[in-house]
């Protein structure tokens, strides 16, 4: 079935508020908490950033300004208990696949709710995305989505943005025929924990790109650097704060411009 048509907004960072994430409202990276952070890229970060075959992105509170699961459950009143448990899923605190099975079955959400979903919310794009796609794209640079999410939502924002849905790694939730909650698809390399890294390592092995640099807010993606997969982790803060994702990060920025200023100089 085609995908509902997808409106793109681009809107100024906002701030949640989940668990042990540091809330932020424009608060410059120098009045933050977070000066020990490597706020500065290294040489290294430098010279892999650009000579990166690919660049693999979270989407969630990264790529867009927004946890999707956490809207769609607002949306269908079941908010505060999910985003708990997102909280605890992006903080490290607990199994994701356990987190992600806890948290649909909390929505039972239908393919019904999906469509209704993407079309009264409008996935809201982090600023300085569209442009760091395009530049990447013209540097030869593959451009990969690597989510927690779900295909559904997925799907149609990556099509907004011609980056093919090959290069999207996401859930999938699955629907009976009358369009009821049925589960997920637990082969799904991002089901579970330890599926970021492992996805990472499938690129590479089955697409011949190397170096990869993750970039991501949470520990999830996090992982994909302390296993060795990607080469390296560029972490996000722009949308939460994560202090113990922020202190392992190779580079640690606020802003998507900073890519961009690295890129293009």
């Amino acid at each position: 079935q085609n995908a509902p048509m997808l409106t793109i907004r681009h809107t100024p960072l906002r701030s949640l508020s989940f668990g042990a994430a540091h809330q932020r409202r424009g608060v410059p990276a120098a009045a933050s908490s977070s000066m020990a952070y490597k706020s500065e890229p290294s040489p290294l970060v430098i010279d892999t950033l650009r000579g990166a075959k690919a660049i693999c992105f979270d989407v969630d509170s990264t790529f867009c300004a927004d946890e999707s699961i956490d809207e769609v459950a607002a949306w269908l009143g079941v908010g505060e208990q999910v985003a708990a448990m997102t909280a605890k899923a992006m903080g490290g605190t607990a199994d994701f696949k356990t987190a992600l099975q806890s948290r649909l079955d909390v929505m039972n959400v239908s393919k019904q709710n999906i469509d209704q979903f993407l079309v009264q919310h409008p996935h809201k794009l982090t600023k300085g995305i569209p442009e760091l796609v395009t530049i990447l794209k013209s540097q030869g640079k593959e451009v990969f989505l690597v989510s927690g999410g779900f295909r559904q939502i997925i799907h149609p924002l990556a099509e907004s943005l011609n980056i093919p849905i090959t290069n999207v790694f996401a859930n999938s939730i699955l629907f009976n025929d009358d369009g009821s909650y049925a589960g997920f698809d637990d082969n799904e390399f991002t089901s579970r924990s330890g599926g970021k890294p492992a996805c990472i390592r499938h690129i590479k092995e089955t697409r011949g790109l190397s170096p990869i640099v993750m970039v991501g807010d949470g520990a999830t993606d996090l992982e994909a650097r302390l296993e060795g997969a990607a080469d390296i982790f560029i972490g996000y803060g722009g949308v939460v704060e994560r202090k113990n994702v922020a202190e392992k990060a190779d580079w640690y920025i606020y802003d998507i411009q900073k890519m961009i200023d690295v890129l293009q100089s």
